[in-house]
């Protein structure tokens, strides 16, 4: 499966998910029924028929009632969970007692896990998602939480994070990180909610049994409440069978990923290797690890019942499948000692091979005066959302070769803003004083000085890495203040206008640095699929496609060549798709357009990803700027596209 087919199952596992929850509630619903029926003593209600007594079982008033106060206790405890989880991953991250890894740490471990999370994301087109520890986790074990790519956040333990090599963590990462790209977290979030809902009953259960009785009179709470704790156990029995169905399978296709990704299946199946040889394994002591147990790397939970509710493949099977070659021993866990180049690497971000990177670094230094690269239009949509190991190796190389200045300004909040301002400066040093001054004027003076300084080392970089340098910046960005994120977006808005002379990768730049900062400072919802057919979108795909075509040309007849070239690829059917004029093709509409796009059903998001590809390229080839541009538009599209890796 392609990234949209594996969207679209995402999609499909969660109808099966509603109908899992539906049935639960009704068998948990009659449950109550049939319990009041007894504790009320309605069970007693006999009637005579033929010499025989019978049982009055039904008893329209009190299943009315039990009925609609189970159904307020789920909907409630559903409701209170998913409104908790609405800031997306690093509220799951934080209710397991992880720590924020800061993207300026300099402790050699916790840098050395990030450098993994950059490289996995630059590779994968996707923004560095939060990066947390779990400090009190001996266990061996991650996950990655979220709505969508936006509010992702990857969270490992402590002794994942002390126990695994290098190449150990990067498996484990490159696991989490399929589930980002298969749209696993939002329903693993869903799942979370529901699993709550229905557990809520054991919770009101274990309250009121708690409840004691003074006086000679009997107080019933604390037999309701045992009757409620038996019951909710009918959630917590559904639950645990949800949780593994919806499980299960997927990690196996999530290692399978992993190792397509970094083609390296001894990392992976050492770090589950490791987990068989510890004492803790990977099981978690956080009392809320049984709700997000199916979010885990491994089993967050001992086995039981015959392992009927494991979330998990057993181990030796997740083993062999990667690893045919593997004796069955597990790994005797040790700390690892990293040797003189690792331990740079952690705490300098330079891996082995780095003249390699040096090279890449010359390379993006001499790119203006280089004849640009190309790629041809047919291997720009296949990578989307499924990362290759050359693409792994571009982004170690690319971040490595980024000067030491402009990889330190990634890691700080206001170094990061200026990082940005500067990517935008005019090479016109006129106009560029200018925009300085008006910078001064909206920022800080440090800020707009501190672009300045930046500038030298930004222009010289090729255009294909504006886009990774704004999303190694996004950590650091998350860490502004309201007050500065209101002020850094109203001076960004300027700023891109300030020359009069707009282009689209910096209108579409702009875009993409809201719309991963939203959901934090603005509670934004994340976007849901509200087109399934590509009839109602046809003028938005008209503009995008136009505005795409006039990008490249300003001769009519290539405009329209370009056009033409890539409308057939919407397969609309019968529907007429024409070429709007470039006044028709303003930043407000194209605004709007993606807005609508952004909420198209994956198969749709794919025809309009190739009619965007074959317009850009329509002669054939994509030029270095025009790659990055496509990229940056799958970005507002919430469809990851990796680096293009050109042909010179």
């Amino acid at each position: 499966m392609d990234f949209f087919e594996r969207q679209d199952k995402a999609r499909r596992n969660t109808k099966w998910l509603v109908f899992y929850f539906a049935l639960a509630v009704l068998l948990i619903t009659l449950s109550v029924y049939f319990v009041s029926l007894f504790a009320f003593g309605t069970f007693g209600s006999r009637r005579h028929f033929q010499g025989y007594e019978s049982f009055a079982l039904w008893n329209p008033k009190i299943f009315l009632f039990s009925a609609a106060g189970t159904l307020a206790v789920i909907a409630c405890g559903s409701f209170y969970k998913m409104s908790e989880l609405s800031s997306g991953g690093s509220a799951v991250a934080e209710s397991m007692g992880g720590r924020l890894v800061p993207p300026n740490t300099t402790d050699p471990l916790e840098r050395k896990l990030r450098n993994v999370v950059e490289e996995m994301a630059l590779a994968s087109g996707v923004p560095v998602p939060q990066v947390y520890v779990m400090d009190n986790e001996r266990g061996i074990n991650a996950f990655a939480a979220g709505h969508s790519p936006s509010d992702a956040a990857v969270a490992v333990t402590r002794g994942c994070m002390e126990t695994l090599t290098r190449d150990e963590l990067q498996g484990v990462i490159g696991h989490e990180f399929s589930h980002i790209l298969n749209g696993d977290m939002r329903l693993n979030l869903r799942l979370m909610g529901i699993i709550f809902g229905i557990m809520c009953l054991a919770i009101v259960g274990r309250t009121l049994l708690r409840v004691r009785s003074s006086g000679r009179d009997r107080n019933p709470l604390p037999l309701l409440g045992l009757l409620l704790l038996v019951l909710g156990w009918v959630g917590v029995f559904f639950g645990n069978l949800i949780q593994a169905a919806v499980s299960r399978q997927r990690e196996f296709l999530a290692d399978a990923s992993a190792v397509q990704f970094t083609r390296n299946p001894l990392g992976l199946s050492g770090a589950l290797q490791k987990i068989g040889g510890s004492a803790s394994g990977s099981e978690m002591i956080s009392e809320h690890a049984a709700a997000a147990s199916h979010m885990f790397f491994s089993s967050a939970l001992s086995s039981s019942f015959f392992n009927l509710f494991a979330t998990h493949p057993p181990l030796e099977q997740r083993i062999q499948a990667i690893d045919p070659t593997w004796d069955g021993k597990f790994k005797r866990v040790e700390i690892p000692r990293e040797d003189a180049d690792a331990l740079v690497e952690s705490i300098l971000g330079k891996p082995r091979g780095a003249r390699m990177a040096e090279g890449l670094a010359a390379g993006l230094a001499g790119a203006a005066a280089a004849p640009r690269p190309t790629v041809r239009a047919q291997t720009s949509v296949v990578n989307i959302g499924a990362p290759t190991p050359m693409h792994l190796r571009y982004a170690v190389e690319l971040r490595s070769s980024l000067p030491e200045s402009v990889r330190a300004a990634t890691r700080e909040p206001l170094n990061a803003v200026a990082l940005v301002y500067a990517m935008l400066l005019s090479e016109d040093a006129a106009m560029r004083a200018t925009q300085i001054e008006g910078l001064a004027q909206r920022t800080t003076n440090d800020v707009a000085q501190k672009a300045l300084a930046l500038w030298p080392e930004v222009v010289p970089l090729a255009s294909r890495a504006r886009l990774p340098l704004v999303e190694l910046a996004l950590p650091a960005l998350r860490g502004l203040r309201p007050n500065e994120y209101e002020e850094f977006t109203r001076a960004l808005k300027w700023l891109i206008e300030s020359d009069e002379q707009i282009e689209l990768f910096e209108f579409v730049l702009q875009k993409i640095v809201s719309r991963h900062l939203a959901s934090q400072f603005r509670k934004t919802p994340p976007p849901i699929i509200q087109f399934y057919t590509v009839r109602p979108l046809v003028p938005d795909c008209a503009v995008l496609l136009s505005a795409l075509a006039q990008s490249g040309s300003a001769d009519d007849a290539e405009v329209a060549k370009a056009f033409e070239k890539g409308a057939p690829f919407l397969r609309g059917g019968e529907v007429m798709i024409s070429l709007s004029s470039r006044s028709e093709c303003g930043l407000q509409q194209i605004d709007a357009a993606l807005n609508r796009l952004a909420q198209a059903a994956p198969q749709i998001k794919k025809n309009l990803i190739e009619a965007c590809v074959q317009t850009v390229g329509a002669d054939g080839v994509i030029q270095e700027s025009e790659a990055e541009l496509l990229r940056a538009i799958c970005d507002t599209l919430d469809c990851p596209m990796p680096p293009v890796l050109v042909e010179s």
